[in-house]
């Protein structure tokens, strides 16, 4: 039992430890904020929310958390299971109804993917929600492995190198999004989440199967993960270890003023292998 325990807080100490350093590293919440904290009944935004709750507590500036969840009406959805919870736990929440799902049957075929309109109608109901809120700051529960996802994707599939930014100037610059588990670890949320033992709504109620290619991805990403752990963190370390005058993008030079590439600028991290710059950095910094 004693190790169980040693286990359960050493993974909730993680999560809380990645959620303050990213928040410091991107300036995320500052004092006076109002947040408009995205729930959606799944495991990412619950933990998101029972994190930024335990940091508003001990933080040394005041800021305001709103959480808000969608009804976008999909068939069956159990709008009472996150009533019930915030109810509960006492937190200040809006539940919106907002029938989307019919505009995403009117404009998709029944066989064609509908996860990525049903996100950018979301984000837009979000964004006039936070309006009439009063919330300039809305936090939304992406974690570590979205982000390198997203890396993937765009690298293989788009032609271009970027994934999610951890803080983003949204809605013509009326909104700003953080996303506090940039640096946090999927399995690290999923046990929080067991542990914690959140009323789950799953996220297959209009019957629509994620994005072919962010699944091949992922399972791609997962199986280096299987026979190189450490995989993962040092995919996420590499984001903020970017060398611009080593890619080839010829208008990003013009902006930094490079003329050549000079071997004397380049980190000695440069000239490592993934499994020394992982032993290097150590297992405790990167986790």
């Amino acid at each position: 039992m004693a190790t169980e325990a040693a286990g359960v807080a050493s993974v909730e100490t993680r999560l809380r430890r990645g959620v303050a350093r990213a928040i410091a590293d991107f300036g995320m919440i500052a004092d006076g904020d109002r947040i408009l904290v995205a729930v959606s009944g799944g495991k990412d935004s619950y933990t998101m929310l029972a994190l930024l709750r335990a940091l508003q507590r001990r933080a040394p500036v005041h800021f305001e958390l709103k959480a808000v969840a969608i009804d976008q009406g999909h068939p069956g959805y159990p709008d009472h299971v996150l009533e019930d919870y915030m109810a509960r736990e006492g937190v200040d929440f809006a539940l919106v109804r907002e029938d989307t799902y019919a505009i995403v049957r009117d404009k998709l075929g029944p066989e064609e993917t509908q996860c990525s309109l049903c996100a950018r109608l979301r984000r837009g109901v979000l964004y006039r929600v936070a309006k009439e809120l009063g919330c300039r700051k809305i936090a939304l529960g992406h974690h570590r492995d979205d982000i390198l996802q997203t890396l993937l994707l765009n690298l293989l599939f788009a032609g271009q190198l970027a994934a999610m930014p951890p803080i983003l100037s949204a809605d013509g610059g009326a909104h700003i999004v953080i996303r506090p588990l940039a640096y946090c670890a999927e399995e690290d949320i999923r046990t929080f989440a067991e542990i914690a033992r959140f009323p789950i709504i799953p996220c297959t109620l209009c019957g629509s199967q994620p994005h072919p290619q962010r699944k091949v991805v992922g399972q791609l990403i997962d199986e280096m993960e299987r026979a190189r752990p450490g995989t993962k963190q040092v995919m996420l370390a590499a984001m903020g270890n970017v060398r611009p005058s080593h890619l080839l993008d010829k208008n990003l030079w013009k902006t930094l003023g490079l003329a050549v590439a000079g071997e004397e600028g380049v980190k000695r991290e440069e000239l490592m292998g993934p499994e020394r710059l992982y032993e290097e950095r150590g297992r405790t910094r990167l986790a």
